[in-house]
C-alpha cells in the first residue's frame, strides 16, 4: 500500500515540476493556443470559424463566422491565429502596432454604423483600434483592425442590435 502511494506521489510531483499539461480546447468553436510573449502560461481561447454565412451570400467565402442570429458575420483565420510575416499580409505601423484588413458583413435586416472594440486578454495593452474610413451603413465593410501588440485579443463588432465577438491570437513573425 505504501509503495502505491509513493509511486502516485512521485508521478504527481513529476507532473507539477515539469509543468506538463494537456492541450486545452474550449467549447463553442474555441481552441486554446499559447500566447507568445505572455509572462504566464496563458492559453488563448481562440475562436475557430463556425462556417456561418449571410443568407443569399453569392460570394462563397465572404464570411465564415457569424452570430447565432445570422445578422453579423466576419472572416476568421482558420486556426484562430492572425500571423504578421515579412511581405504580408498585414502591416506594421510607425508606432509598432499591427494592422490587418478585415471584412465584416451585415445581413439585410441590419443597417447602421459598424462599431469595433477589442481588448487584449493575456496582458495589459491599449485597446484595439479600427480604421473605419469608408465604412458604409449596410452590407460588407472592409476595414483595418489595429492590434497595438501581439497577444490574445477579444474583438467585438456591433451594428444596430447585432453583435459578434471572437478571440484571436495575434502573432508577429517579422
Amino acid at each position: 500500500m505504501q509503495m502505491r502511494i509513493s509511486v502516485w506521489l512521485l508521478i504527481c510531483c513529476a507532473l507539477i515540476v515539469c509543468g506538463c499539461t494537456l492541450p486545452a480546447t474550449g467549447s463553442g468553436g474555441q481552441q486554446s493556443k499559447s500566447a507568445p510573449g505572455s509572462q504566464s502560461r496563458f492559453a488563448c481561447p481562440v475562436t475557430l470559424p463556425n462556417g456561418k454565412q449571410p443568407v443569399g451570400n453569392v460570394k462563397p467565402g465572404l464570411a465564415n463566422d457569424g452570430n447565432d442570429a445570422g445578422t453579423l458575420f466576419t472572416n476568421l483565420w482558420p486556426d484562430g491565429r492572425v500571423v504578421f510575416q515579412a511581405g504580408g499580409p498585414g502591416q506594421v505601423l510607425q508606432d509598432g502596432s499591427l494592422e490587418m484588413k478585415w471584412a465584416w458583413t451585415r445581413s439585410m435586416e441590419v443597417s447602421g454604423p459598424l462599431q469595433i472594440t477589442g481588448q487584449r486578454l493575456d496582458l495589459p495593452a491599449p485597446p484595439l483600434g479600427a480604421d473605419l474610413r469608408g465604412a458604409g451603413d449596410y452590407g460588407t465593410t472592409q476595414m483595418g483592425l489595429v492590434f497595438p501588440t501581439p497577444g490574445c485579443w477579444e474583438v467585438t463588432g456591433r451594428a444596430a442590435d447585432a453583435t459578434l465577438t471572437f478571440v484571436t491570437l495575434v502573432v508577429k513573425e517579422l
